[in-house]
């Protein structure tokens, strides 16, 4: 029997979870220079379009299919466009039907590939990305989702029904939300794809500012917003974890906030907007993993170290000289990573996960888990993805061209510009200049 109020709660996730989409290319818009933003933002539009797609040729059927290799994937052909899925039928573990869960699911894919854009923002084709999506979330993104969200399913009698991935119980690592599977990933993927394109032109040497703040702060508020989604709703029912991960997402993530801010203004003299936007997602990604594992005070500590960590990390990419445009690396990849091996120090046996971990009495299995976890997803991942990137650039040209760059990419791939000043230094201006000279020559009369 369906159970309408976890339905409800897991559609409206997903609807969340769908907007950070959006969001994400508001953020990353605002982030680049204005002659970018088009093709920033049209990166994460043509990721939703492409993958929701994907997702129901196949994607699902891989990520979700039963296992058919070790834990590494799921049978492609088992839901292989959604094949029996439309049935009025409730999941194996739980009142809802299984449709909300591929429809929630789905949104995870996109937002993951999404991501990885904001470390090749201004030089990257936009052909070359869709190819390069439906490539990487084909043999990365799906596999890997098999590997940490698909459980196995044991009937009461002792059956095993459903065979799941080899990190979610196998390896018994907890990742919740998606700290290894989205973040950790797409922060590989995005420095291996930073190394196979290069550096931008003057990178290091010019400044390369946001050109739109308030937007980046737009963008910022709709990922918090809909990240409420992310976490809360992949308890998959409108009960006490969804509740207690809301609160752990809320909080850590205002503590990071605050730990950047502070880094800012200890290390620059002033805190900015700027960093207060992205101590917010450093923040939510770092809990995504552990949100079901730590006590509120844990969420908050994990947080403000979280803000601290990815505040100093973003500044890696001039020290070691690889162009991440918009900090994907040192966000989502450096705080990925402490989110989910924080779990080994943080985790109160209190909470809805119910794991000890050292700084509560446990030992180091649930530490050694976590690393193990996180080491395999991101080792995977940047290599796979440095193939994809490199055989892309060999064979169709991944970048633009320096003089296309120069002249501005919003212009030379889509043949369009975010701003028209036409009608206020062209238009108006000439209405002026008419109005003005009329006036001129009925006076000379």
């Amino acid at each position: 029997m369906v159970n309408t109020g976890d339905t409800a709660w897991i559609l409206t996730s997903a609807a969340l979870v769908l907007l950070m989409t959006p969001g994400l290319a508001l953020f990353y818009g605002g982030m680049v220079r204005a002659k970018s933003v088009l093709n920033m933002m049209m990166m994460s539009f043509g990721a939703l379009a492409l993958v929701s797609v994907l997702w129901v040729l196949y994607g699902y059927s891989f990520a979700f299919g039963n296992d058919v290799g070790g834990g590494l994937l799921g049978d492609p052909t088992e839901y292989l466009g959604l094949k029996g899925l439309m049935e009025d039928v409730t999941t194996d573990v739980g009142g809802y039907p299984v449709m909300a869960f591929v429809g929630f699911q789905a949104v995870f894919a996109i937002i993951t590939v999404a991501l990885i854009s904001g470390a090749i923002a201004d030089r990257a084709k936009f052909g070359a990305w869709m190819v390069f999506t439906g490539v990487w979330v084909t043999i990365v993104y799906f596999p890997i989702a098999h590997w940490v969200f698909d459980f196995t399913i044991t009937e009461d009698d002792g059956t095993v029904s459903h065979v799941g991935g080899w990190i979610a119980n196998n390896l018994a690592a907890i990742d919740f939300a998606g700290g290894t599977a989205v973040h950790i990933n797409a922060g590989a993927a995005g420095l291996a794809l930073a190394l196979v394109l290069g550096k931008r032109r003057g990178f290091g040497r010019e400044a390369m500012r946001p050109h739109n703040l308030p937007l980046v702060m737009i963008g910022a508020g709709l990922l918090w917003f809909g990240w409420f989604g992310f976490n809360a709703g992949s308890a998959l029912a409108a009960n006490n974890t969804a509740a207690v991960v809301w609160v752990n997402t809320l909080v850590a993530t205002g503590a990071a906030a605050l730990g950047w801010l502070l880094t800012e203004k200890i290390r620059d003299g002033h805190s900015t907007s700027l960093g207060g936007a992205s101590g917010v997602v450093a923040g939510l990604v770092a809990i995504t993993p552990a949100c079901s594992a730590v006590s509120p005070i844990g969420a908050i500590i994990l947080g403000a170290i979280a803000g601290v960590l990815c505040a100093l990390a973003v500044g890696l990419k001039y020290r070691f000289g690889y162009d991440d445009s918009l900090d994907v690396v040192g966000v989502h990849l450096v705080g990925g990573l402490w989110g989910t091996i924080a779990i080994g120090f943080l985790a109160d046996p209190d909470a809805p996960a119910g794991v000890e971990s050292l700084f509560y009495g446990g030992s180091v299995d649930q530490l050694w888990r976590q690393v193990v976890g996180a080491v395999a997803v991101l080792v995977v991942s940047f290599v796979v993805t440095y193939v994809i990137g490199l055989v892309i650039e060999k064979t169709m040209g991944f970048r633009i061209t320096e003089e296309d760059e120069v002249a501005g990419i919003d212009q030379v791939v889509h043949a369009e510009s975010g701003y028209d000043f036409t009608s206020l230094s062209g238009g108006s201006g000439s209405a002026l200049h008419q109005a003005t000279t009329a006036k001129t020559v009925e006076g000379s009369h």
